[in-house]
């Protein structure tokens, strides 16, 4: 596994950011900037990389490419194709969104018809338009499994796979995002076998967080730091070095540069990366 942050840490210049995740142990990165950057600064941030050894993971999206309203959908689409084009110039290994919803207001929010065969049709057909208008040849398009959005399950995850019949669509797995029941829950261990069985050969990325059940009457899981929960670390770490030992395992959703620093030391401790 290759250890990277979702934080692109405070730096003044491409050469710094690279220097403080090289010396932080990292091996991977989150790029830092998206395709509206202008191309010398997209390739400085590239370069930087290249020369301190680390590896581009991921390039995000993080847009309603489904929108309920047509213009900001197309608009949407529209910046995940350059998006992707970027990903794929700079070498990264994946370039990820979540599926989005038309449903309600909120753009990555749980509703009931997220899961509607309607819903299944829309995200086959964007996540095509992207695919093909990028071209990609290095770089996979992903989607994040989601905890009330498909992929919410590695099986969701497989059918999505061979709906949109795509070699350059790959699994982004974010297996907390898919602990959404006791049984998941508790038998996490059991869970991650699942994951990375029925998805071998098509894991291009991890998150790495952890999950805890909070002490309240109704099952309600809330995420939280590596090792403040009851994920089994060394198991997902040994699972992914198995699917490829360069798997990017980025740790994310953490509130201030401290807290990464914090959160890679621990995981390096724990895992011996």
């Amino acid at each position: 596994m290759y250890l990277g942050i979702s934080s692109s840490l405070a730096h003044s210049s491409p050469e710094e950011w690279a220097k403080k995740h090289k010396e932080l142990g990292l091996k991977t990165v989150v790029f830092p900037v998206d395709c509206n950057a202008g191309a010398e600064k997209i390739m400085a941030y590239k370069n930087a990389a290249d020369l301190a050894g680390l590896t581009i993971a991921e390039v995000g999206i993080w847009r309603n490419t489904l929108s309920a309203n047509l213009e900001e959908r197309q608009k949407m689409i529209d910046y995940s194709v350059e998006q992707l084009k970027m990903a794929d110039k700079i070498g990264a290994r994946c370039c990820v969104n979540v599926v989005g919803t038309p449903y309600g207001p909120r753009w990555d929010g749980g509703y009931r018809e997220n899961f509607s065969e309607e819903l299944w049709t829309m995200a086959v057909k964007m996540i095509q338009e992207i695919i093909d208008r990028a071209g990609p040849s290095r770089t996979k398009f992903s989607i994040e499994s989601m905890p009330w959005m498909i992929p919410s399950s590695p099986d969701e995850y497989l059918r999505l796979i061979e709906e949109v019949n795509r070699p350059a669509f790959g699994a982004h797995l974010d297996v907390v995002n898919m602990i959404t029941s006791p049984d998941r829950y508790f038998f996490n261990d059991r869970f991650l076998e699942e994951c990375f069985s029925k998805l071998k050969g098509k894991i291009c990325s991890c998150h790495l967080k952890d999950i805890n059940l909070k002490e309240e009457f109704t099952f309600q899981l809330e995420e939280c730091a590596c090792g403040k929960g009851t994920l089994d670390l060394e198991l997902f770490a040994k699972l992914a070095s198995a699917e490829d030992s360069q798997m990017p395992m980025i740790i994310e959703h953490l509130t201030s540069d401290e807290e990464y620093i914090e959160s890679v030391a621990y995981v390096k401790r724990r895992l011996n990366v």
